[in-house]
């Protein structure tokens, strides 16, 4: 299959690159760079020229303390773009994947979030994100959503890369204890990924790795691993 994959210079496009090259699919890499996700006659273009059978949508604006700044910003990337997405699939014909997140939950249950949990998004990145999951729904009869967590791996910015690069500089470090998750392996979520297109899965899938801990926890495991005394 042919696929156009953007955000494929972040941290689980590469994976997501390399994960569907391995298994033989043809892939169509776009950065931030030279693809504007929010620009509907840019995509449109793309699409036309491509000829792709999916599309896997990995481009956000991430920063959660940068969203709530520049709110115009963050919608435009997560939640308007993925519509335009949408009904340009539509009208091609084309299958559409978009990687989401746990921020459209409020982080207040204590057992894991299900797919039939109903999302409270407390954040600006976690409403955004909602609501381009909500474009998807509106405007395509088949689609796959992702929505994953606590990402980390190699060839991109993370939490434990940054964690291990401070602990190298600094002797002390704070970092809090009050929020739980499940840190995810990127090259993890492309094969999950991976699997759930070549099913034919359709719908809303909640996609982590086992286990669960907090920031602290995922920092002091990662400064072990690196060998260092921080």
């Amino acid at each position: 299959m042919r696929f156009v994959v953007t955000g494929a210079g972040g941290l689980a496009g590469k994976e997501v690159l390399a994960v569907l090259a391995k298994a033989g699919h043809e892939v169509i890499p776009k950065t931030h760079k030279d693809l504007d996700i929010t620009d509907a006659e840019g995509l449109k273009r793309l699409f036309a020229q491509s000829m792709p059978e999916w599309v896997v949508n990995l481009a956000a604006y991430t920063n959660v303390d940068a969203c709530e700044d520049h709110e115009a910003i963050a919608y435009s990337i997560n939640a308007k773009a993925p519509g335009i997405m949408a009904r340009l699939c539509r009208e091609r014909g084309i299958r559409l994947c978009h990687i989401s997140t746990d921020y459209v939950f409020d982080g207040k249950k204590a057992s894991p979030y299900t797919e039939d949990d109903t999302p409270n998004p407390l954040s600006v990145y976690g409403k955004s994100k909602l609501y381009g999951e909500r474009e998807i729904e509106r405007n395509l009869g088949q689609y796959l959503i992702i929505r994953t967590q606590w990402l980390f791996g190699p060839g991109g910015a993370n939490f434990v890369e940054n964690i291990i690069n401070l602990a190298r500089e600094k002797d002390v470090l704070e970092v809090v204890d009050d929020q739980r998750g499940c840190p995810t392996y990127s090259r993890d979520l492309a094969s999950a990924l991976l699997v759930l297109i070549e099913m034919g899965a359709t719908g809303i899938y909640n996609v982590s790795c086992s286990g669960d801990t907090t920031w602290f926890g995922l920092a002091k495991k990662a400064i072990e691993y690196a060998g260092l005394d921080t």
